[in-house]
């Protein structure tokens, strides 16, 4: 049967999106089919949660199947025909669309121009014929503690007097500063678990690009990434420059008329050198700085956005102070916040266990990515990107911080870090006083850092055999690379991620020299993990060793199938070659049988073919030809390939030919974890890898 979960409110400005974000999150992590179904819409246009469910979840629900009817439709049905008939036609729309996935997502009326009588009681109803599961959501705005225990129990009340079966209950939008009495007042005194989540201002303000769409502003300067920035505040230019800086606050947006070219100028400096990072210059009375002063503006802060408008500075306020923050599919960094305020204060696994949505037996990519995000975040860790001035590591930096996935430590000279984040619009919370249990970043730069000196003296004792000096160790632990290596190895951080801008012998040389190989193995070797349409695969070692002889090929497996074991894959291992089982002789099968022996006798237990080809490894019917009976054959999860060539060569033709997502290389056999970045790695693929490493940080 689908499961389904109903997600409503009892008013307006509950913010209950967050919700909805975070219930499809672990819906997701479950089943891989999962759809999603609004009763009551209103007919203004494409629905934009929806439109951000589906491009971050990559759903194929055909959007028209997603609605039940118009509000001013149901509005003359319940008139004319009455509420069963209104309820009756919603049911059939409903189980149209359940028929067709694992789980269904339901999202509430939203209390907006309905014309609907008695909005609670409908969607109580709706929730009880839908069979679905009720998670209500209280809106907290500007209220006491007292006042948000009292709406939640009253909630509560309301809806299982109508005989809902409730999940749980979620106060939202909370002050901050009542937040945790609330939660005090309300732990215990319900049936169900009751979470508060504090406000979140960069959640409800609007980006720069939602201002230039509602002002009708014309951009003169800005690229995606500015124009993506959130406006957490509007400061007025009036005064001259040395009484107006120190009014700046981060995520400000500048307002000022255009021929103030002192304030322009003085605001795109004060965020070019990161104090502080504003949101970007909006300029009134449509005045338009002259070509110099725009060249100097480009070349202060590249990215930052200049917008402008015809009328004056009071009526653009009068508009602007109305207006609020929306996630949709344009504001992924959104969607990360509220993920991550959702996972910072929901028990998301007490709240999956009570959603009682049987897992399925298919692995897909997103729920392999959402899998990794859990468990980091579960015991989170420390972990250092000697990258710290890279765009992408920046970027995927603010997506581990807003999922708290795990602490950062991030290399390079503090102040080229701030003005580069700045010019990205990436919000480190470097400057924050309070987090609130969630993960944080920090900035060492290892020329300057007092470290410097210790870590010159232990590298130097380390590589003493090697006529390694306390004077040259002190050059060579300026690297950002050693220093992070050093970092790891000294306990001031669990594990590193590098190798966007450097080397793979960049990234593993320290970690040789430093960290060094565990007692348990002969080799340090890598693995990729493999995402395809339906499952993840193991593949080692595509990286690191060039031609491993039988023993390290033996090693590599061995460590390859406790990596899979450890990520959530049951170890069926295939020990590939260009031969299957004795069908074939010669120096490179007899290397591959052997270790195959090997294997067998260090790890009995272990489910291990070979020699085997791919096919017969991967496909059962091959396998039921040349390896009937196998319980490896046709369904192996961890290939080990005989030697690089043949290991790198084909995870790349099967990345790009079958578009399986490849997260990797992941390094097996260190002492500590250090991982190394392909060069061409995306943000999510560094987002994905740091979490792979705070995983192994938890085994260590």
């Amino acid at each position: 049967m689908t499961r389904s979960v109903y997600i409503t409110g009892i008013g307006r400005g509950d913010g209950r999106q967050v919700v909805e974000l975070g219930v499809m999150e672990l819906l997701t992590r479950q089943v891989d089919r999962v759809g999603v179904f609004r009763p009551l819409m209103h007919g203004d246009g494409p629905d934009r949660l929806f439109e951000l469910l589906r491009a971050r979840y990559r759903l194929s629900q055909d959007p028209s199947t997603v609605y039940g009817i118009d509000y001013a439709e149901a509005a003359g049905l319940q008139a004319e025909r009455g509420t069963d008939e209104l309820v009756s036609l919603l049911v059939d729309r409903f189980h149209a669309v359940a028929s067709r996935y694992e789980a269904v997502l339901v999202l509430g009326s939203d209390y907006h121009d309905t014309q609907l009588p008695a909005e609670l009681a409908l969607n109580s109803r709706l929730a009880n014929e839908f069979g679905a599961s009720l998670l209500p959501v209280v809106g907290g705005v500007g209220q006491d503690a007292d006042s948000i225990a009292a709406e939640v129990r009253n909630a509560h009340r309301a809806f299982t007097s109508s005989g809902c079966d409730v999940l749980a209950m979620i106060a939202n939008r909370v002050p901050p500063q009542a937040a945790k009495d609330a939660a005090q007042r309300l732990t215990g005194r319900l049936p169900v678990p009751v979470y508060v989540l504090p406000e979140e201002p960069s959640l409800s303000a609007p980006t720069v690009a939602q201002v230039v769409q509602a002002l009708g502003a014309d951009v003169l300067l800005g690229d995606d990434a500015g124009l993506a920035r959130n406006v957490l505040g509007f400061v007025f230019g009036g005064a001259m420059l040395p009484a107006f800086l120190p009014a700046l606050t981060p995520g400000c947006l500048v307002i000022t008329p255009g021929d103030r070219a002192d304030l322009i100028v003085g605001s795109l400096a004060a965020h070019s050198a990161g104090s502080p990072q504003i949101a970007g210059v909006l300029l009134t009375l449509d005045e338009r700085p002259g070509p110099d002063i725009m060249a100097l503006a480009t070349r202060l802060a590249p990215g930052t956005p200049l917008i402008a408008v015809p009328g004056g500075s009071f009526p653009t306020a009068a508009e602007l102070f109305g207006l609020e923050g929306k996630l949709t599919a344009a504001t992924p960094r959104k969607a990360e916040t509220a993920l991550g305020l959702f996972e910072l204060h929901v028990d998301t696994a007490e709240l999956t266990d009570r959603l009682s949505v049987a897992r399925s037996g298919r692995v897909t990519p997103m729920m392999f990515e959402h899998e990794l995000i859990e468990r980091a975040r579960s015991d989170r860790r420390h972990v250092v990107l000697p990258e710290g001035t890279e765009e992408r590591i920046l970027r995927a930096a603010e997506v581990l911080l807003r999922r708290n996935v795990c602490d950062l430590t991030l290399l390079g000279d503090e102040q080229v870090i701030r003005r580069r984040a700045g010019e990205l619009g990436v919000n480190l919370g470097l400057d924050a006083t309070e987090h609130h249990g969630g993960a944080i970043a920090r900035v060492v730069d290892p020329v300057t850092s007092p470290l410097r000196e210790n870590f010159a003296e232990l590298y130097a004792k380390l590589r003493a055999h090697k006529g390694m000096t306390v004077e040259m160790a002190h050059d060579v632990v300026a690297d950002v690379s050693y220093f992070g290596t050093l970092m790891v190895q000294e306990g001031l951080a669990d594990g590193m991620v590098s190798g966007a801008v450097h080397s793979t012998a960049a990234t593993i040389r320290p970690a040789f020299e430093i960290i060094k190989t565990a007692p348990d193995a002969s080799i340090v070797s890598s693995v990729f993990f493999m995402c395809l349409a339906d499952r993840v695969l193991v593949y080692g070692d595509c990286a690191v060793n060039p031609d491993p002889d039988d023993r390290q090929l033996a090693d590599i497996a061995l460590k390859s199938a406790v990596t899979a074991e450890r990520f959530g894959v049951r170890p069926r291992v295939a020990m590939l070659s260009y031969s299957t089982g004795t069908s074939g002789t010669g120096a490179d099968v007899d290397k591959v049988r052997r270790a195959t022996e090997i294997v067998r006798e260090r790890r009995p237990d272990l489910l291990v073919e070979g020699p085997i080809q791919y096919d017969a490894a991967v496909d059962a019917q091959v396998a039921a030809t040349k390896l009937p009976g196998s319980a490896v054959a046709g369904q192996a999860t961890v290939l080990i390939f005989p030697d690089l060539n043949t290991g790198n060569n084909t995870y790349k033709a099967v990345q790009r030919s079958a578009g399986a997502i490849a997260v990797g290389p992941v390094l097996q056999g260190l002492r500590k974890p250090v991982n190394d970045l392909s060069r061409g790695a995306l943000v999510q693929d560094i987002v994905n890898t740091v979490a792979i490493t705070a995983i192994q940080a938890q085994g260590k």
